[in-house]
């Protein structure tokens, strides 16, 4: 029978569909490799039949049963939804990006050459500048599992077990094909020389770089920071690839509000906007796009009008400090 803390994970996690389907996923296939067959049917139909997700969470749930039960609360699973056709990227961001993806996808040819395979990535950049959708894309480029690290578990304040979950989790990225991302970064990276920082973070940075040394992905490792200044400077040489993910200039604006308006019609130029847009991210652009988009439809407009744009840009600069936080 199931194991006691598959049944306390599943009873924990009641009234969350998506976990506890994986919870449940977990006792099902604990009960195939005990050869306990009838039992795991009967209990994925019923799983089937009570508990409904969403279809991509269903392929979600799918990888994160895959998670062996010593990192299942450490990674959290995304799922990717756009490749890099479909998305705003500098020049030099997307050559670097496709570079990694050519290596990756012909790492055996490399290694066959006794050549290293890029296969860690240091993302960096302001926020809203698309680090996430970034991981999305090489994830779902390479048809890899997304497996996003929950630093709010990592990090605890009892002693070693910072280092202790770190190491936890690369030892399941280093068995598992997948990308492994690690969001906010300087979190665990911060410089030791800071002097605002106690001795055990100055410990996990210790055991972080070793780690990261170590590590052998059979995928991808992405790491993300908003604060590349706070890295501690041995951090950056451990990457293969640096990419500085920025604020869009004239040209990516445009070439954004091409890529959101492209299934809609606008009565007005969107080369027009580009100046109103001015020192936005990404992500605020596209907030603001999808704002005046869903406007025109709640309306039943065929055309996105001018003064729905203008309002959700109103709208957003609403949205932002008036002067910066200190």
């Amino acid at each position: 029978m199931a194991k006691a803390d598959q049944i306390k994970r599943l009873i924990g996690s009641y009234g969350r569909p998506s976990e506890f389907r994986a919870a449940a996923l977990k006792i099902i296939e604990e009960e195939q490799r005990k050869g306990h067959m009838p039992l795991a049917a009967s209990l994925k139909r019923v799983l089937d039949a009570s508990v409904q997700v969403e279809e991509g969470s269903k392929r979600g749930l799918t990888a994160l049963s895959n998670v062996p039960e010593s990192a299942v609360d450490l990674v959290e699973i995304l799922e990717p939804t756009r490749s890099l056709k479909q998305v705003v990227l500098f020049a030099e961001a997307r050559s670097a990006i496709e570079r990694v993806l050519e290596e990756q996808r012909r790492g055996d040819e490399l290694r066959q050459h006794r050549l290293p395979v890029r296969s860690k990535v240091l993302l960096h950049g302001p926020p809203g500048c698309g680090k996430t959708l970034t991981a999305e894309v090489l994830a779902r480029e390479l048809g890899l599992p997304l497996y996003v690290a929950k630093i709010d578990v990592i990090i605890s304040s009892l002693l070693g077990q910072t280092a202790s979950n770190l190491r936890r989790l690369f030892d399941f990225a280093g068995r598992s094909p997948c990308v492994l991302f690690l969001d906010e970064f300087d979190a665990v990276a911060r410089a030791r020389s800071d002097s605002s920082e106690h001795n055990e973070l100055r410990r996990v940075v210790n055991s972080l770089l070793v780690m990261i040394d170590r590590h052998q992905p059979r995928g991808l490792l992405v790491a993300a920071t908003n604060l590349h200044e706070s890295l501690d400077s041995a951090i950056w040489r451990r990457f293969d690839e640096i990419v500085e993910l920025d604020l869009p200039d004239n040209r990516q604006i445009e070439a954004m509000l091409h890529l959101q308006f492209r299934n809609y019609q606008t009565n007005f130029e969107l080369g027009e906007q580009v100046s109103k847009l001015a020192g936005q991210s990404f992500a605020d652009i596209e907030r603001i796009c999808l704002d005046a988009i869903k406007n025109a439809v709640m309306k039943r407009r065929k055309v996105v009008s001018e003064t729905e744009f203008a309002a959700a840009v109103k709208h957003a600069s609403k949205r932002r400090p008036s002067r910066p936080h200190k």
